[in-house]
């Protein structure tokens, strides 16, 4: 295998493994809103607010490299700001639970 249809491949299964992750955060942030909406319940809203951020900043490093011609590590360090806040709402909902 060549070096440039190595990095093909490598390019190819980041972008599908970034989509699933996508798809798996963005459903676990619906049923997080869902069960808000339902209950009301202040924890389940900033559950959901914490997945939202993790799940945007996941994939927000990708994004801002490719579309927008952000350095890579300028898009890795928004993406581990977006991670980080995500995870501190994400353990507020907890302990205020």
């Amino acid at each position: 295998m060549s070096l440039h249809s190595s990095g093909a491949t490598m390019a190819i299964a980041l972008a599908v493994v970034k989509t699933l992750v996508l798809l798996v955060g963005g459903t676990i942030t619906f049923f997080a809103y869902k069960a808000y909406r339902r209950t009301e319940q202040r924890a389940l809203g900033l559950l959901a607010a914490g997945f939202g951020l993790v799940t945007l900043g996941f994939v927000l490093a990708g994004v801002l490299y490719e579309l927008l011609d952000i350095s890579l590590y300028l898009g890795i360090l928004f993406e581990s700001l977006l991670m980080l806040a995500g995870f501190l709402v994400i353990a507020y909902s907890l302990y205020v639970s």
